[in-house]
């Protein structure tokens, strides 16, 4: 018998085709056509209008919120479990951060509104209770066993009324204007440190790429060619670069100029025009997006939490303690849905009782139709926000076209079930 010839190494097998050699995710590839189409189509609708910088400003901020809990989402649906009650723990986090700015702090502690610590003292407490609440979801799940479906179901009815019953049912506010710099518009870096920031993200993400380059080459691994290397950076950069100039092509209402320059005691000068720039809220999203990527592919904490999801009994004989796990799990997932609190309410300007109303579903949907798979074990950062951004987009569109709300909610139901189709027969594929 001839003796078999060599296997060949990564490194000597040629590129199949043009996105092998560029080694991009065939999904993501899909989920990115499918979010330009979205765009396309209401553009035509709206005769222009859904692409105007103002429209793509104001989807970005409305975006944050849901896509910053999609990414806690993430976590809690690859360990096999789901979470019902970020909505309403977003709307307890909302009153008791509203209450202590406006009654809290200045009663019991003398700080009155306007006090620059007010912001932060706010946001740690808010953050504080959402992961006690979260702990302690994970604690019934983890420990009691409970069923995360019937132990955030439970939440779901729970927080919404707790949050009612800490403002007695009345809108909270005005809040303080630290505090809503973090809810978009209220907020945002202006035109040139915007171009700074996105000069810098461009530079890093090039620095980023290649320096993935050159540690594959010093561990021996196969690399893309140099031309998809320079071409996917030319793509990164360039998408960075774009985003940040349509945002400063939004510019600020003569009226609100006015009242600024009035503000400071000054008269503004005729013809003045001032760019809003990158919002606050994003900068906070794109904070959120990187620590969660990081802790998800770079942590002892995330490849427990996708081992976990992936196999769960050969996990825990390993050595891992599921049971803690979880709770650490739900707790992201309630400091995440604190943090959204701080941007919801930041970008109404004040508490109200129906706010994060379906958030859930709208979560949940983002990080299934970012490719997070409910049978556990895998899921993305990047998809969850994008998944966000591609069921903003669906509902400002239909809104623009005017589309009423149920059907909207007709539309949005039918696209996560057939996403989660497209999932499966994407994975069957895959696997034969």
């Amino acid at each position: 018998m001839s003796q078999a010839e060599p296997a060949a190494t990564g490194a000597d097998t040629p590129r199949r085709n043009l996105l092998a050699q560029l080694e991009i995710d065939t999904r993501l590839l899909g989920m990115i056509g499918a979010f330009i189409v979205v765009c396309l189509v209401f553009n035509v609708l709206t005769d222009g209008r859904f692409l105007t910088p103002r429209n793509i400003f104001n989807l970005t901020i409305q975006t944050v919120s849901v896509a910053i809990m999609a990414t806690g989402m993430v976590f809690v649906i690859v360990t096999r479990h789901i979470d019902l009650s970020v909505g309403a723990l977003l709307a307890t986090c909302s009153a008791f951060m509203a209450m202590t700015q406006t009654v809290y702090l200045p009663q019991f502690f003398g700080i009155e509104i306007g006090n620059p610590l007010i912001p932060w003292i706010t946001i740690a407490a808010g953050i504080g209770v959402g992961v006690l609440i979260g702990c302690f979801h994970g604690w019934l799940v983890g420990y009691l066993g409970i069923p995360a479906f019937i132990v955030t179901l439970g939440g779901l009815l729970v927080w919404r009324n707790v949050a009612w019953f800490l403002t007695n049912g009345q809108t909270i506010g005005p809040l303080d204007a630290g505090f809503l710099k973090l809810g978009g518009i209220n907020g945002t870096m202006g035109e040139t440190w915007s171009w700074v920031f996105g000069l810098v993200a461009a530079a890093f993400s090039l620095w980023a790429l290649f320096s993935a380059r050159r540690n594959k080459i010093s561990h021996d691994f196969p690399v893309k060619p140099m031309w998809a290397e320079v071409a996917l950076g030319a793509i990164v950069s360039g998408a960075i670069l774009g985003f940040v100039a349509i945002l400063n092509n939004y510019e600020k209402p003569a009226r609100v100029l006015a009242r600024e320059f009035e503000a400071r005691g000054l008269t503004m000068p005729e013809g003045y025009t001032e760019a809003y720039g990158i919002p606050f809220s994003v900068l906070l999203l794109i904070a959120v997006a990187v620590v969660m990527t990081v802790v998800a592919t770079r942590t002892r904490l995330g490849r427990y939490i996708f081992a976990a999801g992936g196999n769960p009994e050969a996990t825990e004989l390993s050595g891992v303690n599921i049971k803690n796990l979880t709770i650490k799990v739900f707790a992201i997932m309630g400091a995440l849905c604190a943090i959204s609190a701080v941007v919801a309410s930041a970008r109404l300007t004040f508490h109200t009782n129906d706010i994060g109303t379906l958030d859930e579903l709208r979560v949940i949907a983002a990080a299934v139709i970012g490719g997070t798979a409910l049978a556990g074990g895998i899921g993305t950062i990047y998809g969850a926000i994008l998944g966000a951004l591609i069921m903003q987009s669906l509902q400002s569109g239909m809104a623009m076209v005017g589309v009423d709300a149920p059907f909207q909610n007709i539309v949005v139901g039918t696209v996560l079930v057939v996403a989660v189709l497209i999932d499966i027969i994407y994975r069957k594929r895959i696997g034969d």
